[in-house]
């Protein structure tokens, strides 16, 4: 069986800080927080899928690989959804193109799209979907389907969707010739179904065409570590976490 999405980790320089601009921009609420991390959830029963935003050194450089495609229910919704970001203090970005989207950013910098009105995010709460740039959109959706489950539409185009098994955001894998050469500042982290093993999971993962990586993990207490991080074939960190109430 595979293992199953269960956050979104977002590397930030002021991890409360931007957890609770975020928690604000969608509605939702704190969850848990601690020096190492805060959790931003959907309220009970609603769509949506955790943020988890951590601490670490290093500053962003360049455009992010992942980043979040906010909905909206129509023109005027979108409009009011921009202006609200805007003055809570998201700054907007000039394509020099036009498009029916409104790119913003974070107060740390990160990327994320204010969408016009589909139909196909109706229903998957305030994050529509988690935009992964790849080479090769198909290859990769099929990689993360084999990671996440759900029901993979790739026509051969530019763009792969990943229709998840559980309510919230579409993974959507667009065209990009841009090469990774950074860490991601966004990644995605999966877990195991209860009583699945996390080793064979890691096992199968990497038979499926993923690596192994090293980002600073190595350095803490073996002790307090309970996620193996991996890379999937276009080089995108991800962290397979031990299956929820497994002790250390």
């Amino acid at each position: 069986m595979p293992t199953r999405l269960t956050s979104i980790v977002i590397d930030s320089a002021d991890a409360p800080s931007l957890a609770r601009w975020w928690a604000d921009a969608l509605d939702w609420g704190i969850a848990y927080e601690d020096a190492d991390e805060s959790d931003v959830v959907p309220p009970e029963g609603e769509p949506g899928i955790e943020l988890t935003f951590c601490p670490v050194p290093e500053g962003k450089t360049g455009w992010n690989r992942v980043h979040l495609d906010l909905a909206s229910r129509d023109a005027e919704h979108q409009r009011q959804t921009v202006a609200r970001l805007e003055q809570a203090g998201a700054t907007r970005v000039e394509l020099g193109v036009e498009r029916p989207w409104v790119v913003l950013t974070d107060p740390e910098g990160n990327e994320f799209c204010v969408l016009e009105p589909r139909p196909e995010y109706d229903e998957r709460g305030p994050v529509a979907a988690v935009v992964i740039w790849a080479q090769d959109p198909a290859n990769l959706g099929a990689f993360w389907q084999q990671a996440a489950g759900g029901e993979l539409e790739a026509p051969g185009g530019p763009v792969a969707t990943l229709t998840l098994t559980t309510p919230g955001p579409l993974l959507e894998f667009v065209h990009s010739d841009t090469p990774k050469t950074v860490k991601n500042r966004l990644h995605l982290d999966v877990r195991p179904y209860s009583g699945d093993d996390q080793a064979a999971e890691v096992s199968r993962l990497l038979n499926l065409g993923a690596l192994r990586t090293e980002v600073g993990q190595s350095s803490a207490d073996p002790a307090t570590i309970t996620w193996v991080v991996l890379v999937d074939p276009e080089g995108n960190e991800f962290c397979v976490l031990r299956p929820r109430g497994e002790q250390p």
